[in-house]
């Protein structure tokens, strides 16, 4: 049996995607594994490998210790992706960015949710071998479809008509997460209905936050903002919604949209390059807010497209699946340790 240690402090800020990526795998290793792997979390002591999910600043030190095993971090984000995300000093700025890539060098080995971001670590002078490419993924217990009672249930508890067209958005309100190009489609389009469920996670220092915070005071009448919301509800968002939608302009790989696509979701997104080597070919692919607005029409009143859009949904939540994850994970760590 392998001792793996955990190491994370993702979930003490709610509505974050690396707390749900890490909450994830920890129940995924546990379910499939649990003659295999002993997990702990955030524990000293000796162990086989030593899995960090956070850069906080005493993980750093404990690096040193030659109890932890085999280091492997989690590449949830690079420097260039927090921008947009939180408003910083310039020096305060280049220091975490600086601190960030020193993380990720403390490493023996590193695993990214995203292929294109292997070139890019490799310029900050990690070497190509100690990067290894593994998708997020979701619990289908956790998220899947409702039936059509269900959903109708669910509407009419949220206020909204049967014939309601909605639109849901999910995340962080940032500037980053194309948040303000969301309330300027609900502002052009009152004939649909708009919900963004998230909130400022990070407080005063999310970037946009004054603009941002005015909005959600007082926004457009086919707009809410039911903020943060416990995880067990999140399934019931995404099955009220005719569409999910993601006008983000930097992600690494949103569990927002694998939550979408478990729930057979139709996806819409802001045409990314991030998007090509993971999801390329489960979704509608937009290029700014007035092709998102084009498409939203069509879903809304093409029948055949929406219900294509669904289907593709529900072939992503296969490709996805926790079953295919789990033996990758596992083989992962077997092989750290030379297994």
């Amino acid at each position: 049996m392998l001792n793996v240690h955990m190491y994370s402090s993702a979930t003490k800020v709610k509505g974050q995607g690396v707390g749900s990526a890490y909450t994830e795998l920890i129940k995924l290793l546990n379910k499939y594994y649990p003659e295999q792997l002993k997990i702990t979390v955030n524990q000293k002591g000796r162990a086989d490998i030593s899995h960090y999910h956070t850069i906080d600043l005493n993980f750093f030190f404990s690096t040193f210790s030659k109890k932890r095993g085999k280091k492997i971090g989690y590449v949830h984000f690079l420097p260039e992706t927090l921008e947009g995300s939180l408003k910083l000093p310039w020096l305060v700025r280049k220091v975490l960015y600086c601190y960030v890539i020193a993380f990720y060098k403390r490493m023996d080995a590193l695993v990214v949710v995203n292929p294109t971001f292997i070139p890019k670590l490799e310029a900050y002078g990690i070497a190509r071998e100690k990067i290894t490419y593994i998708p997020n993924f979701v619990s289908k217990e956790e998220f899947y479809p409702l039936s059509q009672a269900q959903k109708a249930q669910l509407r009419k508890q949220q206020g909204l008509k049967e014939d309601d067209f909605v639109v849901l958005g999910v995340g962080q309100v940032q500037e980053r997460k194309g948040v303000f190009d969301f309330i300027e489609l609900a502002k052009a389009n009152p004939e649909l209905r708009f919900i963004w469920v998230g909130g400022f996670s990070f407080g005063v220092i999310t970037d946009g936050y004054a603009e941002l915070k005015k909005v959600i005071a007082d926004p457009p009448e086919n707009l809410s903002f039911p903020g943060i919301v416990e995880r067990t509800a999140m399934n019931e968002y995404y099955n009220l919604a005719d569409v999910f939608l993601l006008p983000s302009y930097n992600e690494l790989f949103p569990m927002s949209v694998l939550e979408a696509f478990s729930c057979e979701t139709p996806v819409v997104l802001r045409e990314l390059d991030l998007y090509q080597g993971v999801i390329s070919g489960y979704y509608a692919g937009c290029k700014d807010r007035i092709a998102m607005e084009k498409t939203l029409l069509t879903l809304k009143t093409d029948q055949t497209k929406l219900v294509d859009l669904t289907q593709k949904a529900k072939a992503a939540a296969e490709f996805y699946s926790e079953d295919r994850l789990a033996k990758i994970w596992l083989e992962y760590y077997q092989k750290q340790v030379g297994k």
